[in-house]
């Protein structure tokens, strides 16, 4: 089973859910009444397609919120890989509950699945280099947190949570600042402890942030020579990030270059969402 994350607490899943919950039912569920009050239900939600599992909490929780009777019995853990017609979860308790909650449940663990799968599909792509796959903040609003723990379970990783657990220096920070080297400098009496990371966009860029002594260079959109130049520059304490202009062509060449990292906004953006199916037993 993939471990949660320390960012990704149980009150954080609670709250989603609730959001999320009060968007679809608003002042009630209406279709629900056309349930007997004293109905109840048992059955499965399956997959109709190959995955990387993840959002179980959110099933579970959805449930929880909507009415305590109902007991879900997952059957996959998050990060398990699952062929088509695979059962995901069983359900009992009331039918009206069931309904209710149906879709917000379903809704939280297609998208976090899809998230993992695309994530997993990357993750294999560069398998035999070194490189690590990192998001970046390009996530659904609102579901920051839930997104980045799906990265995981795909087998990529997570760059900053927020603006507020690393410095990310672009070229507007470096103009405001006066220069590369001010803006690193400035970073580090700012907050010590936290990482600096700076946006290059040629190799003499690259030399100034390499002389400010940055923790992480992010290479903006370079060409695979210059990626490979600024390898074989750059000290072992220093990170090497490539971004820009990845996709399913240029990931392979660029993780073959000795890059440390690649960011991929595709990892949370340009997720599908699984297709799953909640069914219930016929004799229920």
């Amino acid at each position: 089973m993939q471990e949660r994350p320390l960012y990704l607490t149980p009150e954080i899943i609670q709250n989603q859910v609730q959001i999320a919950l009060a968007e679809d039912i608003g002042d009630g569920d209406i279709t629900a009444l056309l349930i007997p009050a004293d109905g109840n239900a048992t059955g499965r939600v399956i997959s109709r397609e190959e995955a990387i599992i993840c959002g179980m909490d959110w099933v579970i929780e959805t449930f929880r919120q909507i009415d305590s009777r109902i007991k879900i019995s997952p059957m996959v853990q998050d990060g398990d890989k699952i062929t088509a017609d695979t059962p995901l979860f069983h359900f009992e308790g009331p039918a009206r509950g069931l309904l209710t909650g149906e879709r917000t449940a379903l809704n939280f663990l297609q998208t976090l699945s899809g998230t993992a799968t695309q994530c997993q599909r990357y993750a294999q792509l560069v398998k035999h280099t070194q490189v690590r796959l990192l998001d970046t903040r390009k996530t659904l609003p609102g579901l920051r947190r839930a997104q980045k723990y799906a990265v995981t379970c795909g087998g990529c990783y997570n760059h900053r949570i927020g603006l507020y657990d690393a410095f990310l220096i672009k070229e507007n920070h470096i103009f405001a600042c006066g220069s590369l080297t001010n803006a690193v400098s400035t970073a580090r009496s700012i907050a010590a402890g936290k990482p600096v990371e700076v946006e290059v966009e040629n190799l003499q860029e690259f030399a100034e942030a390499l002389a400010a002594n940055a923790d992480i260079i992010m290479l903006d959109n370079f060409s695979l020579e210059d990626m490979r130049e600024a390898v074989s520059l750059k000290p072992a304490a220093i990170k090497l990030e490539a971004s820009g202009g990845v996709n399913d062509s240029t990931l392979v060449p660029i993780a073959e270059t000795g890059v440390d990292y690649i960011s991929i906004g595709a990892l949370t953006k340009d997720c599908r969402s699984i297709d799953l199916s909640m069914r219930f037993d016929t004799d229920s």
